[in-house]
């Protein structure tokens, strides 16, 4: 009996000691810092800066190494709701006027799904020097290449949508390297393109209020962040409207803007895009430019923004579910009105390259939030003067016209726009993705642009 009773302690002692363990471990798993639990995503490639950075205002400000690594379940869930689309019938007419045209896009969306190569737009991205810092609670994913040549002069590029950075990721070469491209070493640039809020792997702003302003600051803050006291900026699309911006802004150290899509429509121009009267006394070529301007929004190419401006978060959720349906929407863009979908191979973008910028999209699951700037931005046209209060622009600004664009500003225009144009050029060859179908040519005109300044 003593020999039981005996066998019982030692039980009861072996349970509160196991108990007490369990405790401990349990103690120590949920203790701040030393978790391992915390919800974060771990591929490189789908977290945020903000779950991979500390809390504290040091960390947020820190300029962290960036590199893309998507996870092969989401290429692979990519390729499967491909391969599952439900196509709608075939348009009633033999163009491209009711949107992307059936064949077209289904040859180009069964490409997507099934020899399009995923990692080797990686592996173009991940060929730059890449980084993540948290600006205003929002993390901004940026390239950043300096270059060789001493005193190059520090440039920020801002896209817009449909694009990303993949559509300027070329010019980093001729901008860096100018000597190996037919430039000068004074004509060198170190290059910074970020991607914009709620695009590509930048973080999505979870309020309202992220607009050209707000982004502006946060460009200029990146800027001073990379140790650059002075620096230039460069934007086309959304981009033109963040530099213009940051021209009203005039941050110190801003020394001048470049745009290839101006807010010069004067504002006699503006009701007779309406469908009103041109005013008298315009010339030939600001009368050839509104008509053109008019008669392109009067066949609906902007029907897209006009979605976008009231609803986006509709526009999201098909955009969001539906590969193909994302593809067909941004083939809207009049960007994109004389792309061969692939069938020239000496055309630019190649249909790869398109590819990566929309499967950038796709995977980032960045549909709704890239379309909501233009909700922030709602009544304020892009290419109107007044609405971007352009004679506020501080700064000296440069404009370049490519022939291809839909929107062709005279001369006459851009100076009753910009108080200080400094630069004003007609380029031969390029349309609204300039950057992205004649690297060189665009690198050209911002060497031209900003070289008083140096």
């Amino acid at each position: 009996m003593n020999y039981s009773i005996s066998n019982r302690s030692r039980a009861r002692m072996i349970a509160l000691a196991i108990l007490a363990f369990v405790l401990c471990l349990a103690l120590i798993l949920l203790t701040p810092g030393q978790s391992n639990m915390s919800g974060e995503k771990q591929d490189a490639g789908q977290q945020t800066a903000g779950q991979r950075g500390g809390k504290n205002s040091r960390e947020s400000e820190a300029i962290r190494p960036f590199r893309v690594n998507i996870p092969r379940r989401d290429i692979d869930d990519l390729r499967r709701r491909i391969a599952a689309t439900r196509w709608p019938d075939q348009e009633t007419v033999e163009d491209h006027s009711q949107g992307a045209q059936l064949a077209k896009l289904q040859e180009l969306v069964r490409y997507w799904g099934t020899d399009y190569d995923w990692r080797k737009a990686e592996a173009k991205l991940n060929s730059f020097p890449q980084f993540v810092t948290t600006v205003d609670g929002v993390d901004i994913h940026f390239i950043h290449v300096r270059s060789k040549h001493p005193n190059a002069m520090p440039l920020v590029i801002a896209h817009g949508w449909p694009g990303s950075v993949f559509e300027q990721i070329k010019l980093i070469g001729p901008l860096t390297d100018p000597t190996g491209y037919g430039g000068r070493p004074e004509d060198a640039f170190d290059v910074v393109i970020p991607s914009l809020p709620g695009y590509g792997f930048s973080s999505q702003p979870k309020v309202a209020g992220w607009g050209l302003e707000r982004i502006g600051r946060a460009f200029d803050l990146l800027m001073k962040r990379l140790g650059y006291r002075k620096y230039v900026a460069q934007g086309g699309d959304w981009g033109s409207g963040i530099v213009q911006a940051m021209g009203r802004q005039a941050p110190e150290g801003l020394l001048a803007i470049h745009t290839n899509l101006p807010a010069a429509v004067p504002s006699d121009i503006g009701p007779a895009l309406a469908g009103g009267p041109l005013p008298q006394g315009i010339s030939d070529q600001e009368r050839a430019s509104a008509e053109s301007l008019r008669d392109f929004i009067k066949n609906g190419n902007l029907a897209y923004v006009t979605m976008m401006n009231a609803r986006p978060q509709a526009v999201g959720y098909g955009l969001t579910d539906s590969p193909a349906g994302l593809a067909g929407f941004m083939l809207v863009h009049p960007g994109f009105e004389h792309w061969s979908y692939g069938k020239d191979p000496k055309q630019s973008p190649s249909r790869d390259e398109v590819l990566d910028n929309f499967t950038l999209y796709w995977l980032t699951n960045s549909s709704a939030s890239a379309a909501r700037i233009y909700w922030e931005n709602r009544g304020r046209s892009l290419t109107s003067s007044p609405a971007q209060m352009t004679n506020e622009i501080k700064v000296p600004v440069a404009v370049t016209v490519f022939p291809d664009e839909v929107y062709l500003p005279p001369k006459s225009w851009a100076e009753r726009a910009f108080p200080n144009l400094i630069y004003y050029n007609k380029a031969e060859s390029g349309g609204h993705f300039a950057a992205w179908e004649y690297p060189e040519l665009f690198a050209k005109e911002l060497r031209a642009a900003f070289r008083p300044l140096r």
